[in-house]
């Protein structure tokens, strides 16, 4: 008969004599990262990697610090690094839709801008003074003279002549028109008509003749005016030019060594030059348009003049301003197409969308170029084109704003094309590990631009030493906080429910969330109790108190048990029954349900029917556990004979999907004792998985399926009888409540550790299961015989009806 556990293998203590302090408050801060050494080391990696793709994917369950390592890490790596370039944008003077991209040493830009600014002010006052002295009033007046000479001296002469030959120079509204005269005056019709035919007929061919010559000299007219505004246009450039000249030349030596600076400057002298009449006053120069402004065009559109800092590492408080440090680190929350590359916002003037280059923003790829980029993986993967478009602008190493409506190939009638902006930076993608797995099957891309994973382990090993440094771990994080500190036992308390949250004795967890939440609400206890230090009643309790609010449904569930509504039986003997143990989870919190599983059988094929799996019910993992069942029968007694059983097996009262194999052990012992129609002890309940050769496998929950069954044994009344079954592997999992641990340790309760389905049939039954002779028998009276004999009955039966429905 198996010996059931000890004590010490039900739980395993934290001696708080381990550890050497009073509180945690005597204890230094944790300046290095626990139980992550291998993604430590991938994380040193791809910060430090040279080349396009080692950007870093950290996976790993929730609340193991993925972001916090990251980030310290960062934070420790960028104070090393060069603070990088600003960056700007400028209005294209000849192609205003594709703004030009200039780079800056960090906090350049912003000089820049300023600069340009000033520049456009001081213009505002030095061309109207230009236009405005002396020697520009004479060299204009001295041109409109010599117009006005040259037109007066053509009409002149041409006047003279006409009127030595009776005909008169008429100006109209329409132009200019040819008179007779007479005497110097012009002639009225009625004068006209009272003149003799002779007469009429001279003063016609009079009018006739210089009528041609007047057309001549009229369409000579435009060409002189031309030539006018031509001599002062030439005359406001030259005017222009030495006050902007003189204005811009000190902002060109500020700037002599950037190149792209002083090709704008050059477009900008030019564009100043042809405007000049924007920066006369009002009353002189015509208004513009409030549209042609918005867009970046026309008089009195200073905007096309100044510089849109995108990009700006310059710091400037009541002190002064002055360069930041080091390469920043941009997390970026929302990950949305125009948060991640930026955007070109627009303004409503008359119903349509406006739109110039002091409109386009930066997005986090441009804030975080040169350093780092955070950003959570579920996140991008959600928001439309943006996963595309990060994937997109790290292949081509250049920062492209595009909008969703570009992808969608509609947008706007007029769309800026901001020239591209060299991108150089290390992108850190965080998520699960399914997320990881899943894009890097399904995305050809997804290798090639994150070739560095940093895989983020749940547990580490427990020993002393990690002990001690979870105690300083715990230190550090209750100073963080706020928190008040905790004493030794508070320690010990909180390292077994690390065990415990990570379901093995000799690991604790590495979820610091978990760790972190249990400190904070033990936090809350203490105050409650009114003490100054955490003790381990305080931790008891804030796990109590956190059982209590999710454990509604697992009190309702007992309860219906202990009303009989729900059938488990625990005291007595059935054939063909038997306990098995689940595990419900309800968000955070685990709790185990016993279930009635029972198994008829018969003649039959060879069939052991899921009842779970006829009715949709079953999962593949348990209807695998199942179809397992049929092989051990058939290895281990059929091997010469056909199985000609049919076995039926269901969950009783059970109503929702089944899944996992951890059933399988107790679904074999259920169909052991009905075809050795041998009754099986109700008060024990098993779990465990099983394989072809009837060997015991470790499963999950153990802890919360054990205490699921003693739940129902203590309602009822422990009578010393009662336990739970579980596979040999599981013990060193067991890290049980208090209650379990004393009642075993009374007797009261019995956890019995199995290796094989033999080893459990007995325990069940009270029957030993027998060993196969050097002659394949089974001793008589074992389970396995009385099996065996069952299952050749019911093969001859099978070739007797064979041979009789053959005749």
């Amino acid at each position: 008969m198996m010996k059931a556990l000890k004590r010490q293998d039900l739980y395993r203590v934290c001696d708080p004599s381990l550890f050497d302090f009073k509180t945690t408050d005597e204890l230094d801060d944790l300046d290095h990262f626990v139980g992550q050494d291998r993604a430590l080391q991938a994380a040193k990696f791809a910060f430090g990697m040279k080349g396009r793709g080692y950007n870093l994917f950290a996976f790993g369950p929730h609340g193991t610090g993925k972001s916090s390592l990251v980030r310290r890490l960062l934070n420790e790596r960028v104070k090393n690094m060069s603070v990088p370039q600003d960056w700007v944008y400028v209005n294209n003077f000849d192609a205003p839709h594709k703004p030009h991209a200039l780079s800056f040493d960090a906090g350049k830009a912003r000089v820049f801008a300023d600069a340009m600014t000033q520049l456009v002010d001081d213009l505002k006052a030095t061309i109207p003074q230009a236009f405005e002295k002396d020697e520009y009033r004479q060299r204009r007046d001295a041109l409109e003279a010599k117009f006005k000479e040259i037109q007066d001296k053509a009409f002149g002469d041409f006047q003279e002549r006409a009127e030595a030959q009776n005909v008169g120079l008429l100006r109209t509204p329409t132009g200019f028109a040819l008179v007779p005269l007479k005497d110097g005056t012009i002639l009225k019709p009625d004068e006209f008509k009272a003149l003799s035919e002779e007469e009429q007929e001279k003063h016609k061919q009079a009018i006739d003749t210089f009528q041609e010559e007047l057309e001549q000299i009229v369409e000579e007219l435009p060409r002189m005016e031309k030539e006018y505004r031509v001599s002062v246009r030439d005359l406001n450039r030259e005017v222009t030019q030495f006050a902007v000249r003189h204005q811009i030349m000190e902002l060109r030596k500020n700037f002599c060594d950037h190149d792209g600076v002083q090709s704008y400057l050059d477009a900008v002298e030019g564009d100043v030059i042809e405007n000049a009449d924007d920066f006369l006053p009002e009353e002189q120069a015509p208004q513009a348009p409030a549209m042609t402004a918005i867009m970046g065009g026309g008089q009195r559109d200073f905007r096309r003049y100044e510089v849109n800092v995108i990009v700006d590492y310059a710091a400037c408080d009541e002190k002064g301003c002055r360069v930041v440090e080091g390469a920043p680190i941009i997390e970026e929350d929302h990950p949305t197409l125009p948060n991640m590359v930026g955007r070109v916002e627009t303004v409503s003037m008359y119903g349509t969308a406006m739109t110039d280059f002091t409109l386009i923003k930066a997005g986090a790829l441009h804030k975080a170029n040169g350093g780092y980029l955070i950003v959570d993986a579920h996140k991008i993967l959600t928001q439309p084109f943006a996963w595309e478009a990060l994937k997109r602008i790290l292949h081509t190493g250049r920062i492209r704003i595009e909008s969703a409506a570009e992808s969608y190939g509609v947008g706007p009638a007029m769309m800026l094309e901001p020239e591209p902006i060299p991108l150089d930076i290390k992108v850190v993608m965080i998520g699960d590990a399914q997320v990881y797995y899943l894009l890097n099957h399904l995305d050809p891309d997804f290798h090639e631009l994150f070739k560095v994973a940093a895989d983020f382990d749940d547990q580490m090993e427990r020993n002393d030493n990690s002990m001690k440094t979870y105690a300083q771990l715990l230190g550090t994080y209750v100073r963080q906080e706020g928190l008040a500190p905790l004493d030794a036992s508070g320690v010990a308390r909180i390292v077994e429910q690390g065990s415990r949250f990570c379901e093995d004795a000799e690991r604790l967890t590495t979820h610091m969330a978990s760790i972190v939440d249990l400190v904070r609400e033990a936090d809350y206890w203490m105050r409650e109790d009114g003490a100054k230090v955490i003790s381990r009643r305080h931790v008891e309790r804030a796990i109590d108190a956190k059982v209590y609010r999710s454990d509604r449904i697992r009190e309702r569930i007992l309860d219906e048990i202990h009303r009989g509504t729900i059938h488990i039986d625990t005291d007595g003997e059935v054939v063909g029954q038997i306990n098995g143990l689940a595990v419900l989870q309800l968000d955070h919190f685990m709790f185990g349900r016993p279930s009635r599983i029972s198994c008829t059988v018969r003649m039959g094929r060879g069939e052991i029917v899921n009842i779970e799996r006829e009715v949709a019910l079953s999962g593949p993992l348990h209807s695998k556990g199942v179809l397992i069942l049929t092989s051990f029968l058939a290895q281990r007694f059929a091997k010469d004979r056909p199985l000609s059983l049919t076995a039926n097996i269901v969950f009783e009262q059970s109503y929702s999907n089944i899944d996992g194999d951890s059933a399988s052990s107790t679904e074999l012992y259920s169909l052991l004792s009905a075809l050795a129609d041998v009754p099986i002890r109700q008060s024990l309940a098993v779990t465990g998985s099983v394989d072809q050769y009837g060997h015991v496998q470790a499963i999950g929950g153990v802890n919360e399926k054990i205490e699921g069954f003693f739940d129902v044994c203590m309602a009822r009344g422990l009578n010393g009888k009662q336990g739970v079954l579980i596979p040999q592997d599981n013990v060193k999992h067991l890290m049980l409540r208090a209650d379990v641990v004393d009642a075993c340790d009374r007797g009261d309760f019995h956890i019995y550790p199995v290796e094989t389905i033999d080893q459990g049939i007995e325990l069940l039954t009270g029957i030993k299961a027998g060993e196969m002779d050097e002659n394949g028998q089974y001793p008589i009276g074992t389970i396995n015989r009385l099996a065996a004999v069952r299952l050749k009955t019911f093969s001859r039966r099978w070739f007797e009806m064979a041979r009789i429905g053959a005749n």
